[in-house]
This record gives structure tokens, C-alpha cells and sequence, in this order.
């Protein structure tokens, strides 16, 4: 069994950073918005949808406030951990045989984050975002490391914390794993699994 993982909100709780930056971007710009707001936009969409509605609805520089956003985000997100039961699943996975896979925009930070709690030795291979992959839903980057790694995709699966994810998966032909810890998603990606904690994620693949 082959697994792909999203890193933001799935792996690595960075949520939290993220609006917190983010806000503070905001005011550095002049702005005050919502936290939950923001942190919602971000669940159901992305980051970049984000940035995007503030900025137009602020009237501000979108490649500005990103560059902002950036500058504030890089020193806070060494303090990220994971979410519980994460590390327990990589290492089910691979005491079965199975591989691990990082699917994230991130840079190198998101493999530094791995490395920091031991996590970087349970996958097999990485994209991220030096690679040059269209945006999920786009599966390139999925159907790179599927034929890469010759994936039987009938027996793997994406995980992820967002609608988009669960859409890749199904455009690659592979299975979706919606992992939504606050139920906060309005389901329209219909994943073959949905739950709120990994420890349950490992019951469903251990059947």
C-alpha cells in the first residue's frame, strides 16, 4: 500500500501559524480581518485564495502581501508539530511494505519540519514546491511519483485536509482520505474515507 500525504494541515498542524501571519501581514498593511474567516478560506480553498480576496477587497498588492505573508511565515514555522498519530501511521505503513509520499507546495522547510521530529526516513520520495508541478487538483504531481515509483494505484491512497486534495487523487485514479480534525469542510470532493484524528485513518487502512 502507497500513501501520499499532504503536508499543511494534514501532517503538520500549521494552521494556526498561518492565520496568525497572516493577520499580522494584514496590519502591517493597514487591514484587520477575521481570523476565523481567514482560517476557513484557507480549509476550503487555499492560502492563495486567501490572500487573494483580502488583497482585492482591500485594494492591496496581491505579489506584496504575499511577499510579506512569506517573510513572517519563514522564521515562525520551525514551531509546527504534527498532528497525533501521525508518525504511528508512517511507520505502519512502512512495517507493511508499503511507501510514504510527500505531496506539498512548501519548499525545503516542510522536509526540514520531517527531519526535526524523525518523520524524514519513512518516506520514500518528496515533491515540493522547488519542483515545478501545477497546483492540486492538477494530478502531475501525483502521476510523477506514480509512475516513478511504478504505484499499483489501486491500492493507494491521497490524504489531505481539503476538498482539492481528494480531487487529485481521483484524477491520478487513486483513493481520497479527507481528514478534517474540526469538521469544518463542506464535503463536495465525495472521499472514499473522512475523519477527524489519524488514529482512525490507521484502523481504516490496516483492514
Amino acid at each position: 500500500m502507497d500513501i501520499f500525504y499532504d503536508f499543511d494541515g494534514t501532517l503538520f498542524n500549521t494552521y494556526p501559524i498561518m492565520v496568525a501571519t497572516f493577520v499580522d501581514a494584514a496590519q502591517q498593511a493597514g487591514v484587520t480581518v477575521n481570523p476565523h474567516l481567514v482560517y476557513e478560506q484557507m480549509r476550503q480553498h487555499s492560502l492563495g485564495f486567501a490572500i487573494k480576496t483580502t488583497a482585492k477587497a482591500n485594494g492591496l498588492d496581491t505579489n506584496q502581501f504575499k511577499r510579506v505573508f512569506r517573510e513572517i511565515e519563514t522564521p515562525r514555522l520551525i514551531e509546527a508539530q504534527p498532528f497525533s498519530d501521525v508518525k504511528e501511521l508512517l511507520a505502519q505503513i512502512t512495517a507493511q511494505g508499503g511507501h510514504n509520499f510527500l505531496l506539498t507546495h512548501r519548499n525545503q522547510a516542510a522536509i526540514d519540519l520531517l527531519q526535526k521530529y524523525g518523520l524524514r526516513d519513512y518516506f520514500t520520495d518528496f515533491v515540493t514546491g522547488d519542483q515545478d508541478f501545477p497546483r492540486k487538483p492538477n494530478p502531475a504531481s501525483l502521476n510523477y511519483l506514480i509512475t516513478k515509483h511504478h504505484v499499483n494505484q489501486k491500492a493507494a491512497y491521497m490524504i489531505g485536509d481539503r476538498n482539492l486534495d481528494i480531487d487529485a487523487a481521483h484524477h491520478a485514479a487513486i483513493k481520497g482520505i479527507l481528514f478534517d480534525p474540526d469538521q469544518l469542510i463542506d464535503v463536495t470532493s465525495a472521499p472514499e474515507f473522512t475523519t477527524t484524528n489519524f488514529a482512525a485513518i490507521r484502523d481504516y487502512l490496516a483492514k
